[in-house]
C-alpha cells in the first residue's frame, strides 16, 4: 500500500476554533470524496476522445482517506492510498484525480473572484456543490490549497461562493443547513407532517415531525390563536434565487418566547415603504441584521427581553414594561447609538443617557439597568 498527501481542507469560522469538526460536516467529505472521482472520470474522457467510457474498475485501486486533523482552526488531512501493492504509477485514475483536485480548487477560485466557472468544470459536476458546503454557516468558511503546488494559494468555499457555484451548475435547487420563524397552523398526526406559516405569510406544507419533536410541534400547533411561535431548524431545500421551499429533514423545533427578538426581527423586515399611513420609513435590513446580531452577542440571556417596534424614522424603538417604570431605547441603526429613556410614571422621575452600540459594555451596562429596575419593583 502506497500512500500521498492529497488535500488538506482548513476549516474556518468560531465552530472550528481548537481545532473541533462538527459531525455534520464529515458529510461534506464524503461529497468531495465522491466528486473528485466523478471529475476524474470526465478528465479520462476528455483526454482520450475516442472512449466512450472510463475504464471497468477505474479508480478502484485507489482510495481517499481522512487520515488527522491538525490544529490552526481545522485542518482535515486527506490521503490518497493505493490497494495492495499497486503503485500510484500504475494506476490509470491517479493522473486525473490529481487534475481534478485542481478543477475543484480553480472552480471555487473563480466563484471567489466572480470568473466564469464553467471554464473550469461542467455544469452537470458543478452540481455536487448542491450537496457539498451545505453545512457551512455565515461567516464560515473551507479553505482548500493544491498542497503539490508551489504557490500554495487558497480559495475559499463559504455559502456565496457555493451559491454562486451552484447556480452555475444545471441544479434546478440546492439543499443547505437554516431555519424558520412562524407558526405551526396545521398538524397532521396521521401522516406526522405539520405546515408553518413564515413571517412574510408564505407557507411551508408537509414538514416531516420526528418523534422528539411530536410535543413541541402538538403545543405549537394548540397555540396557534395565541401565536404561539417557533423555529424550525433543519436542512431546508431552496431554488435557484435562494428561495425556501421546503424542509427535507428538521433537527430542531424550539417554542420561542412571545418577545423572541429574531422572530420580531423577522417581522420588522416585511414592512415597505409607506407603511405608516402612506408615510413610514421602513428599517434597513442591513441595519436589522446588526442589531440581531448585537443583542444575540452582548444582551445578557438572563435579562428581560423588550417588544420591538418600528418608528416613522425607520429607527426601531425598544420598550420595556415593568410599572410603575415605563423605559425604552430609540435605536439608530445607522449610527448604531440609542437614546435611553426611563420614566417613573407614579412620581414623574426621569433619567436618559446616548448609548454607543458598537460598545458591548453599553449592552452590559442596560441589561444591568433593566434588572435593577425589575428587583427594585419586586
Amino acid at each position: 500500500m502506497k500512500s500521498e498527501l492529497f488535500l488538506k481542507p482548513r476549516l474556518t469560522g468560531i465552530r472550528f476554533d481548537g481545532g473541533a469538526i462538527p459531525l455534520e460536516l464529515l458529510a461534506d467529505f464524503a461529497v468531495l470524496s465522491e466528486m473528485i472521482v466523478e471529475i476524474a472520470k470526465w478528465k479520462y474522457l476528455e483526454n482520450n476522445s475516442t472512449r466512450k467510457r472510463v475504464p471497468r474498475g477505474f479508480a478502484d485501486d485507489i482510495s481517499l482517506k481522512l487520515t488527522g486533523v491538525e490544529s490552526g482552526s481545522a485542518i482535515l488531512v486527506l490521503t490518497l492510498f493505493t490497494i495492495g501493492n499497486v503503485l500510484f504509477s500504475n494506476s490509470v485514475a491517479h493522473p486525473y484525480l490529481e487534475q481534478a483536485r485542481q478543477a475543484v480548487i480553480e472552480a471555487v477560485g473563480a466563484a471567489e473572484h466572480n470568473n466564469k466557472i464553467t471554464d473550469h468544470l461542467p455544469q452537470k459536476l458543478l452540481g455536487y456543490f448542491a450537496r457539498l458546503g451545505r453545512n457551512l454557516g455565515d461567516g464560515e468558511a473551507m479553505e482548500l490549497t493544491n498542497p503539490q503546488s508551489q504557490a500554495h494559494v487558497a480559495v475559499r468555499l463559504t455559502k456565496e461562493t457555493r451559491r454562486k457555484l451552484i447556480l452555475a451548475s444545471s441544479v434546478e435547487e440546492y439543499t443547505e443547513e437554516t431555519f424558520a420563524y412562524g407558526l405551526i397552523h396545521e398538524f397532521d398526526q396521521r401522516s406526522r407532517t405539520f405546515q408553518l406559516t413564515l413571517t412574510d405569510c408564505k407557507i411551508l406544507s408537509k414538514i416531516p415531525v420526528e418523534s422528539q419533536h411530536y410535543d413541541a410541534v402538538l403545543e405549537a400547533s394548540n397555540g396557534y390563536r395565541d401565536k404561539l411561535r417557533v423555529c424550525v431548524y433543519g436542512i431546508g431545500r431552496f431554488d435557484r434565487d435562494s428561495r425556501l421551499q421546503e424542509f427535507e429533514a428538521v433537527e430542531h423545533v424550539t417554542i420561542l418566547d412571545p418577545l423572541d427578538i429574531p422572530f420580531r426581527i423577522g417581522e420588522l423586515k416585511q414592512l415597505k415603504l409607506g407603511w405608516l399611513d402612506g408615510k413610514g420609513i421602513p428599517p434597513t435590513h442591513d441595519g436589522l441584521d446588526w442589531l440581531h446580531q448585537a443583542f444575540y452577542s452582548f444582551y445578557a440571556d438572563d435579562a428581560p427581553l423588550p417588544y420591538l417596534y418600528p418608528t416613522p424614522e425607520g429607527r426601531v424603538l425598544a420598550e420595556w414594561s415593568h410599572k410603575p417604570w415605563s423605559s425604552s431605547l430609540e435605536i439608530d441603526l445607522t449610527k448604531k447609538s440609542g437614546d435611553w429613556h426611563t420614566l417613573n410614571l407614579d412620581t414623574d422621575v426621569e433619567y436618559a443617557k446616548v448609548l454607543d452600540l458598537t460598545d458591548p459594555q453599553n449592552w452590559k451596562w442596560l441589561a444591568q439597568e433593566i434588572r435593577r429596575i425589575d428587583a427594585e419593583n419586586a
